[in-house]
């Protein structure tokens, strides 16, 4: 694509970059409503049988994505038209979903600006190693690496993580307002498990809120990593790097059954998204089907996601990601190839 269609591109997209106040609180009405109902519900269906509550509980943790999905926009400052309104919406939403706010607006918009590039790494993304560099890393380094890409570590340790830590500590060279934001938010969700404690108990907390944000957790890193780990993503050193191919090709096309992309505020339409970030997402399927070549990114579906499981490596030269069982077959074919094939100074020996 040239720069005079990535302009236009970029143009064409951007009268869609508008929030509308009353759309705007409808969401947040059959947004956080319906997600403290089910609550209750959960909660009182405890004292007949737990699982009973837990489909509540399942429910209200698809609202709770719903709810990031508000915090995601009140981030890109796309909900409101009013800084003032996204920063405050921003803030309770993110007790609701026990995202520091400030913290999380400042990482989100360095993954925006560094998306697909493989220099920029390490801030708001989701690690990824090269094959190469996988060849020369450590044995440690390899061992960490292939802990944190195991399914089991990254979907179920890893809500725990987000939750417990990532989330509730500042980065050292924070800066005022984002540490006085995550204080904020932590001091709201120690006050709220405290009451919750001393006014329905253990069981509250144990039975209804943890499953609530575990469900909630494993949901949002999956929809998180399997927008940007498709098998022919877009990856570029920062020399050949690119803005708008980095939104259209790195970024796909999550088409999921109706009920599901409403649940998840449509944030599937992910390359509209981040070639605009202040589309809000209730303008992101609008966008996507009233512009031609949006219509061109990768398009994935539940059953074809599923394959990113697989992926563990970039691979540079193929441009495409491998698993670690790739990796290993073509190291033996490449030993094969190299013990078959006589070097030029053995062949002048014989």
């Amino acid at each position: 694509m040239s720069k005079q269609k990535q302009a236009q591109l970029r143009k064409d997209v951007m009268p869609y970059a508008t929030s509308q106040t009353k759309r705007s609180l409808i969401q947040i009405a059959n947004t956080i409503v319906p997600f403290f109902i089910l609550w209750f519900f959960a909660y009182q269906s405890l004292s007949i049988s737990i699982w009973l509550s837990l489909p509540f509980s399942i429910l209200a943790a698809g609202f709770m994505v719903r709810t990031f999905i508000i915090f995601h926009d009140c981030a890109h400052q796309s909900f409101f038209q009013n800084k003032k309104w996204n920063r405050i919406l921003g803030t309770i939403t993110g007790v609701l979903t026990h995202f520091a706010f400030e913290k999380w607006k400042r990482e989100h918009s360095i993954h925006h600006a560094t998306s697909g590039n493989l220099d920029q790494r390490g801030t708001g993304d989701i690690w990824i190693m090269t094959v190469e560099e996988y060849k020369n890393a450590s044995r440690f380094e390899k061992l960490q690496y292939r802990l944190y890409r195991h399914p089991l570590v990254m979907f179920g340790l890893g809500p725990f993580l987000l939750f417990l830590y990532e989330n509730r500590v500042n980065r050292k060279d924070a800066r005022k307002k984002e540490r006085i934001n995550t204080y904020i938010i932590n001091i709201s969700l120690l006050i709220v498990y405290t009451v919750m404690y001393f006014t329905l108990g253990w069981e509250a907390i144990v039975f209804v809120q943890l499953p609530i944000a575990y469900v909630a957790g494993v949901l949002g890193i999956w929809l998180f990593y399997v927008q940007h780990q498709f098998e022919d993503s877009y990856f570029e050193h920062e020399s050949e790097w690119d803005y708008v191919k980095a939104a259209v090709d790195g970024s796909s096309y999550y088409k999921l059954p109706r009920w599901l992309e409403w649940m998840t505020g449509n944030i599937g339409y992910h390359h509209v998204h981040h070639l605009a970030p202040r589309v809000p997402n209730y303008n992101l399927e609008k966008a996507h089907t009233e512009t031609p070549p949006l219509q061109k990114a990768t398009t994935i579906t539940l059953k074809t996601s599923l394959e990113s499981i697989r992926f563990r490596l970039y691979d540079e030269d193929q441009k495409t990601f491998i698993s670690f069982k790739e990796l290993k077959k073509s190291n033996v074919l490449r030993t094969k190839k190299t013990i078959a094939t006589p070097t030029k100074q053995t062949q002048t020996l014989r």
